[in-house]
């Protein structure tokens, strides 16, 4: 648990809270998104907080999975806008990208220069191999042809990370492969733009006979797959820093709320049903956190958690689903008014279910390991 992390770890989160404090001005600001952001980029690289996610050799921390576990879940918990900003871009699946590709992709995405989203979901009725986004060789290019759907930010991207399947043609490899894709080569366009419940932007893609470079690839053709997994351990931890620290906040509000005066003369945090409720908040986050610091130690060590990080994942989303739930019912009806804090946070937590693979789906991964693998210690 955060209560036996040496203290240069406290340090981390110290340092973290102060600058959310710091940037609690942007938020009543009349400040635009954009320079909202460009403002807590400022202060946060004063603060040596954005450095974090960046790797060494681009002159940033580097950190690793435990400091970064307490930075992201210490900007959940001050539930800021201005939070989102707080930490660089990570390279993600782009980190093994070297020469021309390194150049062209990962270096202006670290300096910020470049926007990238990652297109894997196949959009709907596409499940049959014939109908998904696939690309033949031609010449030294590949040509690129399908939809997807749910690629997240890519309103704003300038290319995206695309998984497809290569073709088979003259011997050569083929399979599932990651390509990168320009926002404005001829043939992309965004069919369909959307927002989903927490207010997360997402686009779907049309891909006509799109030409890359076949050299435009993250790994080798047929290599698609592992790639696109190499950072889900990583993505899936995360998220459950996130939603731990969503919980710290929650619980901090439903606190107040409850030992506040009450129009009843007494206060709800008196009443003996409140007390049971609010008891089994604390204790769902509790089992979370310790779940969450156990996976980052591990990871922190080197160890592959890929297992460990889709439990914990599981349990730390749904834990802060109910914690959320719970914290509405005994706030009361005034919870659930447009723009209430507690009706943003509802709407922002039920995604997190879904996102970096959908509950049950990581539950049958887990289950799949042990029956069919005899692997896991999950």
């Amino acid at each position: 648990m955060p209560e036996f992390i040496s203290s240069e770890m406290q340090d981390l989160r110290s340092r973290v809270e102060s600058l959310l404090i710091d940037l609690e001005e942007l938020e009543s600001s009349d400040a635009n998104d954009l320079d909202r952001r460009k403002a807590a980029i400022v202060k946060s690289k004063e603060y040596g907080v954005f450095q974090l996610t960046q790797p060494k050799e681009f002159g940033g921390a580097g950190a690793g999975p435990l400091a970064l576990t307490i930075a992201r879940e210490a900007v959940g918990a001050a539930n800021s806008l201005a939070g989102r900003f707080v930490l660089g871009p990570d390279p993600g699946v782009l980190r093994n990208l070297d020469g021309e590709l390194r150049a062209l992709y990962l270096d202006p995405v670290i300096q910020g220069e470049k926007r990238w989203s990652f297109a894997f979901t196949e959009v709907s009725g596409a499940a049959a191999p014939e109908k998904q986004t696939y690309a033949i060789r031609e010449g030294d290019d590949l040509v690129v042809t399908g939809s997807k759907s749910f690629v997240t930010g890519g309103a704003t991207a300038d290319f995206f990370a695309t998984l497809v399947n290569v073709e088979e043609g003259d011997g050569l490899a083929a399979g599932l492969t990651m390509v990168l894709i320009d926002r404005n080569l001829p043939g992309v366009e965004i069919t369909r733009d959307f927002k989903s419940l927490e207010g997360g932007s997402h686009v779907e893609l049309r891909f006509q006979q799109v030409h890359i470079p076949s050299s435009h690839t993250v790994g080798a053709i047929g290599e698609g797959m592992p790639h696109a997994m190499s950072n889900i351990g990583e993505e899936r931890l995360q998220i459950s820093a996130g939603a731990c620290g969503m919980g710290i906040w929650t619980i901090r509000h439903i606190t107040d709320r409850l030992t506040a005066a009450h129009r009843s003369g007494s206060r709800l945090s008196d009443r003996e049903g409140v007390r049971l409720r609010y008891a089994d908040m604390r204790i769902d986050l509790y089992a979370a956190r310790s779940a969450l610091y156990r996976t980052a130690r591990l990871a922190e060590s080197g160890e592959d958690v890929v297992n460990e990080a889709a439990a914990t994942k599981v349990l730390c989303t749904e834990t802060i689903g109910r914690v959320v739930d719970t914290a509405v019912q005994l706030a009361g009806g005034q919870a659930l008014i447009e723009g209430e804090a507690l009706e943003q946070m509802y709407r922002r937590v039920r995604s997190l279910r879904f996102v970096g693979g959908a509950s049950d789906i990581l539950r049958l991964s887990i289950a799949r390991g042990i029956f069919d693998f005899d692997s896991g210690r999950v």
